[in-house]
């Protein structure tokens, strides 16, 4: 049984209760192939389900719902990688509310043609996160918009952990949980709602190996920058902040290991999802399988939950995977 309501991150509880409009129950599955191949239980905790198809839908809806009616009613900007810009597009659109989001020209064009379809304002602005950030800042202080942070926010860190909080109701018994890492928003709400109910379970983060900002600003104790390349993952890719107030001291509180993977590690993981377990999943929610294929992982317990994040991105690069016999895709056939 789940421990009481108290034990877990008041605003996390909030934040279930405020989202429920926006956000169905996702699901949680087992994986056969993956289970056989750690003698684990391993399951898949399908954020792919969530109306944008990705999980940031929790922590916009949560934020822009904490809004006063008068916030509300100068509107939303916020700057984003693709997913989280989603999600507050789908949000405003419902509430009738006023949106604009800022990204980079880093930004895969199916993204940018999901946004539009939402009515959001778009606009595209230098090479990085950060600069889509230092628009959205301009949009605040000319029109009094409300920036919708993508991850270093305390309302969209909440929003995130009801992810923990179900996950906690279906498998009270979890051991391990494995959630992909970027800008850190996804881990500390999860890893927050999971610790505060039974601190020994293994979270794990993943990310791409030379280009996590987390990674390295773990390793200094402060917001490193960090080039951004060209991935499969390319959520996972941008900053922390200059001025990170919330995740970098939440995610090494929370977080008991990190892995970086490369990019034909990232590739694998994302072939097996699609071809061997029927998921459509972007690069970014693969890391967590990738990870177990490439035997990376410590693996305490009998249960594994891997955060499957979205699936807004591109598979075309992986049609070639179709082509290759059995025996070349490592990990991808079992």
């Amino acid at each position: 049984m789940v421990q009481s309501e108290p034990k877990i991150p008041k605003k996390i509880w909030q934040a279930r209760q405020r989202i429920q409009p926006f956000v169905q129950k996702t699901p949680l599955i087992p994986s056969t192939i993956l289970s056989n191949l750690t003698n684990k239980k391993v399951y898949f905790k399908l954020e792919t389900a969530n109306a944008i198809g990705a999980f940031k839908l929790r922590g916009a809806a949560n934020k822009i719902l904490s809004l006063s009616k008068e916030e509300q009613s100068k509107g939303v900007t916020t700057f984003s990688t693709g997913n989280h810009g989603l999600a507050v597009s789908y949000v405003a659109k419902a509430l009738g509310l006023k949106a604009v989001v800022c990204v980079s020209n880093r930004v895969p064009q199916e993204k940018i043609d999901a946004l539009a379809q939402f009515g959001a304002e778009l606009e595209i602005a230098g090479d990085s996160q950060d600069d889509a950030g230092e628009r959205c800042r301009e949009l605040e202080s000319k029109y009094g918009m409300t920036i919708v942070p993508p991850f270093d926010d305390q309302e969209v860190i909440a929003g995130q952990g009801t992810i923990g909080l179900e996950l906690l109701n279906d498998l009270p018994q979890v051991d391990h949980c494995i959630i992909p890492l970027s800008g850190g928003g996804l881990l500390a709400g999860i890893g927050a709602a999971i610790k505060s109910v039974d601190p020994d379970v293994r979270i794990s983060g993943v990310s791409i190996k030379g280009a996590s900002a987390m990674s390295e600003s773990l390793k200094k104790g402060y917001p490193v920058d960090v080039a951004e390349t060209d991935t499969l993952a390319d959520s996972l890719l941008g900053g922390i902040g200059a001025h990170n107030q919330y995740t970098l001291r939440m995610v090494r509180e929370v977080m008991d290991d990190l892995h970086l993977l490369t990019e034909p590690e990232i590739r694998r993981g994302m072939s097996h999802m699609v071809f061997k377990e029927q998921v459509m999943v972007e690069g970014a929610a693969a890391v967590g399988t990738a990870a177990l294929l490439e035997e990376k992982l410590e693996q305490p317990g009998e249960s594994i939950v891997l955060i499957v994040s979205g699936k807004n991105g591109d598979i075309s690069a992986l049609r070639e995977e179709q082509d290759q016999p059995l025996e070349d895709k490592k990990g991808a056939c079992l």
